[in-house]
């Protein structure tokens, strides 16, 4: 197995030693770096980071790694996190009717591909029960009753946190999350949404797409934020189609690209190669 690693992921003002005081902080701990990207905005005048490296040999445990860092990041005013290759967040999955978001995101955790816990499944229909005992995940159905969306939403809020959860995925859950849960979660909701966005945001895109006579579609999956479908952007993908296709055939050729789009998506998270930047992110190799 490869050796255990941190992954210090940093945004600060540009500015000329940052590379070297990161680097030079590790080794004097007794880290080895394997691996470093850099990327300067110069429009903005900003700089991120993503460092790797090994700590079997570091002598700052995870608890002591702030306060032993913060002259660095002091120093560089720093916005920084720091993850680890052998912890696996817990990831609560979100979903309404639509199965195939769902599937194939445990069948990609049973398979260990991506290396996540799945404690629980929350629906707003019962549709993925089966599903949910197969896999050995718990399943909670949260119905709207009577148009109270607040009341159902506090109910799934409580869920993921009775359950540890680090990380949500709307794996095709068609509510509005608010701005409360975006809030908890703030840059930790993913959102797989079956458009190139920033086309054809709202309900019914493939209808959309059809009704425009487009000759490629798209998904897009992104950071969820108060306001709908306008969260900073992970990943993306698109098909060709043609005016051979109907609406039906939009949506098969985008359900394809909605579970591909999403697990890099999650799997760019969970590997701490995300980093928000105002509207955008910044999604390192």
């Amino acid at each position: 197995m490869a050796a255990p690693t941190a992954r210090l992921v940093a945004a600060c003002p540009d500015r000329p030693g940052i590379i070297a005081a990161a680097t030079a902080f590790v080794a004097d701990h007794g880290g080895n770096v394997v691996d470093l990207q850099q990327h300067t905005d110069h429009h903005d005048g900003a700089f991120f980071l993503r460092l790797e490296f090994e700590v079997d040999a570091f002598d700052v445990d995870r608890a002591g790694f702030a306060p032993a860092f913060a002259p660095v990041a002091d120093r560089f005013d720093m916005r920084w996190r720091l993850g680890h290759s052998d912890h696996r967040p817990r990831v609560g999955l979100l979903a309404s009717k639509q199965p195939h978001c769902v599937h194939d995101l445990l069948h990609r955790w049973r398979e260990g591909d991506l290396a996540i816990e799945v404690p629980v499944l929350v629906s707003n229909h019962p549709d993925h029960e089966a599903a949910a005992e197969w896999f050995g995940v718990e399943f909670r159905h949260l119905p709207i009753v009577d148009g109270d969306k607040a009341t159902q939403e506090a109910q799934v809020r409580r869920v993921l946190r009775e359950h540890g959860v680090e990380l949500v995925v709307l794996a095709r859950y068609m509510q509005v999350l608010s701005a409360e849960m975006c809030d908890e979660w703030s840059e930790r909701i993913i959102n797989i949404h079956h458009s190139f966005l920033p086309s054809f945001q709202g309900a019914r895109p493939y209808h959309q797409a059809h009704e425009r006579g487009v000759k490629i579609i798209g998904v897009t999956a992104h950071y969820a934020t108060a306001v709908l479908d306008d969260g900073p952007i992970i990943e993306q993908d698109v098909i060709r189609v043609s005016h051979r296709d109907d609406v039906d055939d939009l949506r098969r050729k985008g359900r394809d690209l909605e579970v591909a789009v999403l697990a890099r998506a999650v799997r760019a998270h969970i590997g701490d190669r995300t980093l928000v930047y105002g509207r955008r992110t910044v999604v390192f190799d």
